[in-house]
């Protein structure tokens, strides 16, 4: 029976980029593996079936799959089609490796939702560039800044550099308006103090922690009623809520 290589706990825990190897030549599936896991950041596991890959992918979703078209029982094109339609699987990156290299090969699989198509025999270094160039481009695009943010008490142009508390304006120092700006972009969300001090300050000035909370409660005051919107997280940093 064909070895499969089944992901373990501590590797699942883990922040480094999960690829799944789908190829029924072990040979080969052990050589992409040895190659990509290379990278570091990678770790890789490994099946010979398509009927494997759905089963695994169904308790595990993966960052990517290399698939390979010519497998036992479901096949290639079959498995690209199924995880298309989940509603988990239907983003992950899926890069063919394949044998068949004639045209309406290539346009199926793209037209399934591939986002690359490779023939064999290929290079081990190609291949994993282009797994490092397919998950370039499906990484999240960064949010814009935020220009503008209205609340119940608190209204913030950022781009016009003006904060208004119950209709009044409110005047801060710079540090304090940027202060204002990074807790509001990433409101909901606990950031540190030390955080705080890279993102406001930058780490190239010998700045104290001390000076966040400093700044904050000089910031809190400022805005009266919204201020009421900064929370400390005891041992952990300030939060801005809604």
């Amino acid at each position: 029976m064909p070895r499969t290589s089944q992901p373990q706990p501590d590797r699942l825990a883990d922040s480094r980029t999960r690829i799944l190897v789908v190829e029924d030549e072990q040979d080969l599936a052990d050589l992409i593996r040895h190659a990509l896991e290379r990278e570091k950041h990678m770790t890789v596991d490994t099946v010979t079936s398509g009927d494997a890959a759905l089963q695994l992918v169904a308790q595990h979703v993966p960052d990517l799959v290399l698939l390979d078209l010519n497998l036992p029982g479901v096949d290639g094109f079959e498995v690209c089609r199924l995880l298309r339609a989940r509603p988990t699987t239907s983003q992950v990156p899926i890069i063919m490796l394949t044998a068949r290299a004639g045209e309406p090969d290539r346009i199926a699989g793209l037209d399934l939702g591939a986002d690359d198509y490779i023939v064999k025999p290929f290079s081990l270094r190609e291949l994993a560039a282009r797994v490092r160039a397919v998950l370039r481009r499906r990484q999240p695009q960064a949010a814009p800044p935020l220009s503008l943010y209205r609340g119940k008490h608190l209204v913030a142009d950022f781009d016009a550099v003006a904060v208004q508390v119950e209709g009044q304006a409110v005047r801060l120092t710079r540090r304090e308006f940027e202060l204002l700006r990074c807790l509001v972009e990433n409101r909901n969300r606990v950031l540190s103090r030390d955080r705080l001090l890279e993102i406001v300050w930058g780490y190239d000035q010998f700045i104290e922690t001390r000076s966040v909370d400093v700044h904050i409660g000089r910031l809190r005051a400022k805005l009266g009623p919204a201020g009421n919107q900064i929370e400390t997280v005891v041992g952990l940093g300030y939060r801005f809520v809604e």
